[in-house]
Formats: C-alpha cells, sequence, structure tokens
C-alpha cells in the first residue's frame, strides 16, 4: 500500500474486487450541505489521529464544512463502537455516536441488530460489490495488512515471521494493539498467527491462534497489554502486532528515535477491511452523510492512503491517475504483499466467535 502502482495493488486482485455498475445515488449536494451545517456538529468514535492519516482527514473535513467534530474514546475498538450506539438510543447528547468505522464482521451484525441507516454516496458505483452492503447499510473504506512493528533501539534482529515471536530473543516484548475480546485488530492479529502456523488452513486458523498466543504467554514472551507507540518507544512492548499503516505512520513520526522497523511476516499475511456505518440513532444525520461523502471523494481517499491505508477505491483512483507520484513512492513494495490473504465474512465471523470465547481460558490463563 510501490511500485507499478502496487502492481495494480495485487491484494485487492486477489480479493477479486469488482465494482458495481450501478449508478451514483446520493450526492454532496448543496442541499445536504446546508443541513449538516445547520445541525452544526459530528460526532465520531474510536478514530485515532494516528490510525490510517485520520487526524489530517477529520482536520480536512472541518477546514472544509466548518462543522465541529466531536471526537469520542480515540482508542475504542470496534466491539466497543457498536456498544456506543446500543447504549446511547434514547440519547441526542454528545455521547451519541453519529458514525462508526469498525472491522469488517461487525457491519452485517450491526445491520442486522437494527443499529444502522441506509446511505449510498455518490461514489457508489466504484466501492467494489464485495465490499459493500447491497442496501448501503456499511461499506469498506481501507485496509491493510497485519505487521510486526519493532523497536530497533531494543530489538536488534527483527522477527521475519511468526515462529519467531516464540525465541528467546522476544521475551517480554510482544504485544498487541488491543484486547481480544473486543478489538478487531487484535482478533484478526491472533487469526493470522494461526494461519501461519495452520498453514493457510482457514478452518483450523483460529484454533491454531489460541495456540500460538497460549504458547507465547507461557514462554513469557507475551506482555498481556494494549502496545501502543508510547510502550513502544519506552521499551515495554518493543514488539506490537499491528496494522502495517499505523506502524508506518510510527516510523514516520518517530523520525528515528527510536529506529522502527515494519516487518510484513514471511506467513500468514492477513489483509483486514474496515468498514463505515451510519448509526440509526444518529444525532445528526446529515452531517453524517456529509462525512461519508467525504470520506469517499478523491479527496478523503487520498487522506487516508496519505495515513498509509489502502483507500477501497484505490483502483479507480489509480486508473484516473489521481494519486499523486510522491506518494506512491512512499508505499512499500508489492511482493510484501503477494501472499496476502482476505478471509471471508463467515471465517472471519467464526474466528472472532471462537477466539472471543476462548481467549481469557486458553491464553490469559496460561502460564
Amino acid at each position: 500500500m510501490s511500485r507499478n502502482i502496487w502492481a495494480g495493488i495485487a491484494s485487492v486482485s486477489a480479493l477479486a474486487f469488482t465494482a458495481s455498475m450501478g449508478g451514483a445515488f446520493a450526492q454532496a449536494s448543496d442541499d445536504l450541505v446546508a443541513a449538516a451545517k445547520k445541525e452544526g456538529q459530528l460526532t465520531v468514535i474510536a478514530l485515532p489521529h494516528s490510525w490510517c492519516g485520520y487526524g489530517d482527514v477529520i482536520a480536512g473535513f472541518k477546514a472544509k464544512y466548518g462543522i465541529t467534530v466531536n471526537e469520542l474514546n480515540p482508542d475504542a475498538g470496534s466491539g466497543d463502537e457498536v456498544e456506543a450506539i446500543k447504549a446511547n438510543k434514547g440519547n441526542t447528547g454528545p455521547q451519541a455516536p453519529d458514525v462508526i468505522d469498525v472491522g469488517l464482521s461487525f457491519g452485517p451484525t450491526a445491520k442486522a441488530a437494527g443499529l444502522l441507516q441506509p446511505y449510498k454516496v455518490s461514489t457508489w458505483s466504484t466501492i467494489p460489490d464485495t465490499a459493500k452492503d447491497a442496501d448501503g447499510f456499511w461499506y469498506g473504506d481501507y485496509y491493510g495488512v497485519l505487521s510486526f512493528e519493532v523497536n530497533k533501539d531494543i530489538i536488534k534482529t527483527s522477527p521475519q515471521d511468526w515462529p519467531d515471536l516464540l525465541g528467546s530473543d522476544f521475551a517480554n516484548s510482544v504485544a498487541l494493539d488491543g484486547d481480544p475480546r473486543v478489538s478487531n485488530q487484535a482478533i484478526q492479529a491472533v487469526y493470522a498467527s494461526g494461519l501461519s502456523a495452520a498453514k493457510g488452513d482457514a478452518s483450523k486458523a483460529a484454533a491454531a491462534g489460541i495456540e500460538f498466543f497460549a504458547d507465547l504467554n507461557k514462554k513469557g514472551n507475551f506482555v498481556p497489554v494494549v502496545g501502543k507507540i508510547a510502550s513502544l518507544t519506552q521499551g515495554t512492548t518493543p514488539v506490537i502486532v499491528r496494522w502495517d499503516y499505523l506502524a508506518l505512520g510510527d516510523r514516520d513520526a518517530a523520525k528515528g528515535n527510536p529506529s522502527i522497523d515494519v516487518v510484513v511476516p514471511k506467513t500468514g499475511v492477513l489483509a483486514g477491511v474496515y468498514v463505515q456505518a451510519i448509526s440509526a440513532y444518529a444525532p445528526h444525520p446529515n452531517a453524517a452523510k456529509l462525512w461519508m461523502e467525504y470520506l469517499y471523494s478523491d479527496e478523503g481517499q487520498i487522506g487516508w492512503l496519505k495515513g498509509y491505508c489502502h483507500p477501497i477505491r484505490f483502483n479507480d483512483l489509480a486508473a484516473n491517475k489521481k494519486i499523486p507520484a510522491d506518494l506512491l513512492a512512499k508505499l512499500p513494495p508489492a511482493e510484501s504483499y503477494a501472499k496476502a490473504v482476505f478471509p471471508s465474512l463467515d471465517e472471519q465471523n467464526a474466528a472472532k466467535a471462537e477466539i472471543t470465547k476462548n481467549w481469557d481460558s486458553k491464553v490469559s490463563s496460561a502460564k
């Protein structure tokens, strides 16, 4: 997420994404802009500024439309976002989120629970069919692959694959960026380790991932805290398993202090799609729709790409030569992602159920 336009972004090809040919639906019309400005506020949740370039994306939206953005709980996980909608069904105050940005598996379940409202952005036809709900209740926004973020001032030899993390060189070193009981990123990390251990067998990946982290914990290599740039820098979690775009953003922000290495593992290369949705109980529904229009515009999509995320409309942007050459040059080479696996929604749901159910009993207690 470079050469050769990321080789046509090989990972999207792996997904066999095919863009819908349907016509554009809702435009970011003057009426929508006026209605959103009348509401005056948008409430978002779980959008840390370092995640996917969201700091600049939010700033761009505010500058363009003059709408206040109320930012709730930046470090929340996908499950927390859904729970925030449930907890605020009858609340129009500042704790009620208008929009959510969650892991792929959370979109359909939130729709089934009646927590979302449909909206089709004006660029709807350029969002791949396999990355959106046909009725517009949720749609993919960006994706990345899980990587190892390594503090090179402490870890002299970076791990190159999942089994390396079990070695004695990584005692009290390895953390997840999230709680596997509620965080999509952490759940996917466990699943990715299992894909490696199970040699790509998706049916065995969740169980194998639980076993891998139980072993990591028994060996004393797993640090049971949520790893962040502060803990990486301080050395309490010198290796963090997290999305490549977060690790690459940390690498740039650190400017060599400490030196940060970002490694895409040789096996168990898992790509994760996140999705956007509007709460069925959004206090500011027009601001929410305008936010979606901004995110799925060329400007919004390139904003995510600047944060090292692969925007869902990447192929469309590339085909129309909308991506700046200097930005393409900063992205990792395609060969690191050639083996990326995009699990189906059913596979993700099955893995999520198994991992969240068994984490406490098989990993947290494993000593």
